[in-house]
């Protein structure tokens, strides 16, 4: 219980200075965006989170319109979905900047396991059956720093019970300091 206390209260005030650090970039991505491609600036997409209940999630859009919305393992290749400037935006995780405003809601937390998309069926289940959908989604995981998309449906899914049912507090800040830096090499993106 106390851990659950203590992460909310650590979202609210790390989500809150993030985003007010960030003021330059919350102007100046809409920006090209819409300089770069036509079409909406901010992505939602309905995404499975806590108790399995659904819930909008928000990113800066970085794909073409009217590409087929397809969890990412079923996309081939996504190079020809991406406009120019999305290349950039997904290589170095921005795209996923306005979740951070997710995170403040209380949809998700900082670190918990990736919201499902609801194309993800069996990720959906094996989140049901082993009760790791008991915790708040994240903006980044145990299974992001040991794999990203590299890994199996499976491989996530067992990251994310270690995560909910094996893991205290103090790993927190070793997953966030590593994400940091596969964001800043952009390691792991499609």
């Amino acid at each position: 219980m106390i851990r659950v206390i203590i992460k909310r209260w650590f979202d609210i005030i790390f989500s809150t200075l993030i985003i007010m650090v960030l003021t330059p970039l919350w102007i100046a991505v809409p920006i090209i965006i819409k300089t770069d491609s036509p079409g909406r600036v901010i992505f939602k997409q309905k995404r499975v989170g806590r108790d399995s209940k659904y819930f909008t999630m928000y990113k800066f859009r970085s794909m073409k319109e009217g590409v087929p919305d397809l969890p990412a393992e079923e996309v081939e290749d996504h190079s020809k979905m991406y406009t120019g400037f999305g290349v950039f935006l997904r290589r170095f995780s921005i795209d996923e900047l306005p979740q951070l405003f997710n995170v403040f809601k209380g949809d998700m937390s900082v670190i918990g396991p990736r919201p499902s998309h609801l194309g993800q069926h069996e990720q959906i289940r094996l989140r049901k059956e082993w009760g790791t959908d008991i915790m708040r989604p994240g903006l980044t995981s145990l299974a992001i720093i040991r794999g990203r998309d590299d890994l199996s449906i499976e491989e996530k899914a067992e990251f994310d019970r270690q995560y909910v049912f094996g893991s205290s507090l103090f790993i927190d800040i070793p997953i966030l300091l590593k994400t940091v830096k596969i964001v800043l090499t952009g390691k792991g993106s499609n």
